[in-house]
């Protein structure tokens, strides 16, 4: 889309709007979508990932957020809510930024009706974030876990896993167990 769309919206009109708007939206060079509601499954997910790596990251200097922190995507002149994000770069620490500019971790808990997107464009668009080193998919279709990792020269690699979950950007283990606790997944 270009600027001189009559329907762009610039970034800057973006983030001024959403600071008001009663729901959040994601904005993908120039277009916005309104987010939707999740499921208890999902919800409970996203809780569960967050308080596992806030207690094990307390200290480290590391930040976690959810659900309501954005994700600065140059490249693709995006902004995105991840479910899960953590920052350890002195840089996002401006609390009162509206979004964080050098994650190391994003995590997405997948729903129907987000999944496809989640996978492709968004999982595209995370990737060009040289600080990324990983990035997490949780299903909610079954209790399993996709992890993938930023390798030597810019190679990605994918390991599934249906037990512990190594995040190794952040040096943290998760028991799926943990993850889809009070779930009807485990």
């Amino acid at each position: 889309m270009l600027a001189t769309d009559p329907l762009y919206i610039t970034p800057e009109d973006y983030l001024v709007a959403e600071v008001t708007s009663p729901i959040r939206h994601e904005y993908r060079d120039g277009e916005v979508f309104a987010m939707t509601g999740g499921t208890q499954r999902h919800s409970t997910a996203i809780l569960n990932v967050a308080s596992a790596l806030k207690l094990r990251l307390r200290g480290s200097g590391c930040r976690v957020f959810a659900e309501g922190m954005k994700v600065r995507v140059e490249a693709s002149n995006s902004y995105y809510y991840p479910d899960v994000v953590v920052t350890c770069a002195a840089g996002d620490r401006q609390l009162e930024s509206q979004s964080i500019n050098q994650p190391c971790l994003i995590v997405e808990v997948l729903s129907p009706s987000t999944a496809r997107f989640d996978r492709t464009e968004k999982f595209a668009d995370y990737r060009t974030i040289s600080s990324v080193m990983e990035v997490v998919l949780v299903s909610t279709e079954r209790a399993m876990v996709e992890v993938f990792r930023r390798g030597e020269g810019d190679i990605w690699g994918r390991v599934e896993l249906e037990e512990d979950v190594f995040l190794e950007s952040v040096g943290v283990t998760i028991a799926l167990d943990e993850i889809y606790e009070d779930t009807d997944l485990r």
